[in-house]
């Protein structure tokens, strides 16, 4: 199993202690003999062996390492959780990576097989619950196959459209000794979309004189970054990214738009939507009134709009859609530039949007208002800096003041909207870019699914940066209860708790923040700590995020 994952591309397994899936542990380390060449010291060995192993302390928190692992890397995550509440408890997680389409495969513990039926320990049959957010999920049982079925898993997993692969192995065959045979992944070829498709967009593009580029994560799960940016220079089609695309145009490009967003959908006569769904945070893919035309491009034909008719559809390699389109519309446009004009309305009402936040991010109000503690941090982010959003609305307001330089550098829950992400999607970041700085933006409600995994960056060596908006409020529910029942219940929290001490507890260090003018500092002694370290900035309660889409 570990030899098919490594195949694939995998570094590091992810888990939390439990004896269902010792096998895999014992494989990680190299054994008793890898145990000894570590010195018999379990830190060492931990990192060591033949696959980097890292516990955590809830196993969501080491699915969602798995999940960030492929976000940030793509290549699969790998996760193995014990049997029964290790599998529940990682289910949130699983379900986050369907929604994300994120490739990774998820090992469960299972109750032996010859005790099957009568009462063992954690019995219960996975597989149904895990079917409806995966793209497989079995029991393997025949040991002398694991290898050769975890190898397609990991095939299945980052196949499009990709998602999470669920497994689950008996414990007596997981101790059963069995030949595997060397692994060697075959390649697949990618898959282009119907050259007819491809035209029949060409066409509606040539014909259209204001149309938005949406690019969603698919184009980078997809490794079309590079291709969608060509296209949007060869074509100067305005752009909005969201999810993992962000940065796919890096910051101050001029066919940027995305802080005209509400321009441009007004505006537009053609919208093309390529690797992300049309969903709540696109309108249920409704632009404008009268709607404008919509083209829906995805990576497989299954994740095709069947709600919002779209003019026309394409499906396939993304960056394969998008080489061909460029050159399906050189051929038909007569003009050099010709949405320049629409480019140049729209770049500069995204200008104007962000000159209008300058007060908004100054702001020296007492109690703090959220916006101020991006106005302290944007400055102070670089390039190669993962930043990594978790909460509601103090994240929101990340969304919208924080635009990467390059893609593969943000990362948020997504559109499933699941909370408790940050603590292992920061793990991942350590692991995968261990000399780029990682900023984690925590929500305080947020914080409470995850903080304690703080002691795994502790234990682990991941320095992170956490910079909490704490409001003592679940502030994306507090606000919406007033709207619609004039008040507000169960959704207050502590005021000025100090997560900071929490953090310092766990091995870590932090501070509170209750003044402007010492979030900057603050944060400049964060990011030279070397350890886990919480900004935890007390924000104004009712400094709610101005939001537009409520996902119903």
């Amino acid at each position: 199993m570990l030899a098919a994952a490594q195949a694939h591309g995998v570094q590091a397994l992810f888990t939390l202690s439990g004896a269902h899936v010792f096998p895999l542990y014992d494989a990680a380390v190299g054994g008793p003999a890898g145990y000894e060449s570590a010195g018999r010291e379990n830190s060492a060995a931990l990192r060591c062996g033949p696959m980097r192993l890292v516990d955590t302390r809830h196993e969501a928190t080491a699915v969602f390492a798995a999940e960030g692992t492929a976000k940030l890397t793509r290549t699969p995550g790998f996760a193995a959780i014990t049997a029964g509440p290790g599998v529940t408890n990682g289910t949130s997680a699983i379900a986050s990576a369907h929604f994300n389409g994120v490739p990774m495969v998820v090992v469960g513990g299972r109750a032996p097989a010859f005790r099957w039926g009568t009462g063992a320990l954690q019995e219960i049959d996975h597989v149904p619950l895990v079917a409806p957010i995966t793209k497989d999920a079995r029991t393997l049982s025949d040991p002398t196959t694991i290898g050769a079925d975890t190898d397609a898993a990991f095939a299945a997993a980052t196949s499009p459209h990709r998602g999470p692969v669920f497994v689950d192995v008996p414990m007596d065959r997981f101790y059963t000794p069995a030949e595997a045979p060397a692994l060697s992944p075959a390649p697949t070829a990618p898959v282009g979309p119907d050259p007819t498709d491809v035209a029949v967009i060409a066409e509606l593009l040539a014909k259209a004189s204001r149309p938005v580029l949406i690019l969603g994560s698919d184009v980078w799960m997809g490794g079309a970054e590079v291709a969608a940016l060509e296209f949007a220079e060869l074509t100067g089609t305005p752009v909005i990214t969201n999810g993992m695309a962000r940065g796919v145009l890096p910051r101050g490009h001029r066919l940027l738009v995305t802080r005209a967003r509400g321009a441009a959908f007004a505006g537009t006569d053609l919208v093309i939507v390529v690797g992300t769904p049309l969903d709540f945070r696109l309108g249920y893919g409704k632009f404008g009134d009268p709607p404008a035309p919509v083209v829906h491009v995805a990576d497989s034909v299954d994740q095709l709009s069947g709600h919002a008719a779209p003019a026309a559809t394409a499906a396939g390699d993304l960056g394969l859609f998008l080489r061909a389109l460029g050159e399906a519309w050189t051929g038909r446009v007569a003009t050099p530039e010709p949405y320049a004009d629409w480019a140049d309305d729209l770049r500069a009402a995204a200008n104007a949007a962000v000159a209008k936040d300058a007060d908004l991010l100054a702001a020296a109000s007492d109690p703090i208002h959220p916006a101020r503690i991006y106005g302290e941090l944007l400055p102070r982010l670089t390039d190669d800096t993962v930043v990594i959003g978790d909460g509601g609305d103090f994240v929101s307001f990340a969304g919208r003041f924080i635009e990467p330089a390059r893609p593969g550098h943000w990362m948020d829950p997504g559109p499933f909207g699941c909370l408790g992400t940050g603590l292992g999607y920061a793990i991942a970041s350590g692991l995968a870019h261990p000399n780029s700085p990682t900023v984690l933006l925590l929500g305080d409600g947020a914080a409470g699914f995850s903080l304690m995994d703080v002691d795994t960056l502790v234990r682990h060596g991941i320095p992170t940066v956490m910079v909490m908006g704490n409001n003592g409020a679940w502030g994306l529910e507090k606000h919406p209860m007033r709207l619609l029942h004039s008040y507000d219940v169960a959704a207050d929290l502590q005021p000025a708790l100090r997560y900071d001490e929490v953090v310092t507890a766990l091995g870590g260090a932090g501070e509170l923040v209750t003044s402007p003018d010492g979030i900057g500092p603050a944060i400049d002694r964060a990011l030279a700590a070397g350890v886990p370290y919480l900004v935890n900035v007390v924000t104004d309660p009712e400094a709610a995020y101005p939001r537009s889409t409520t996902g119903l």
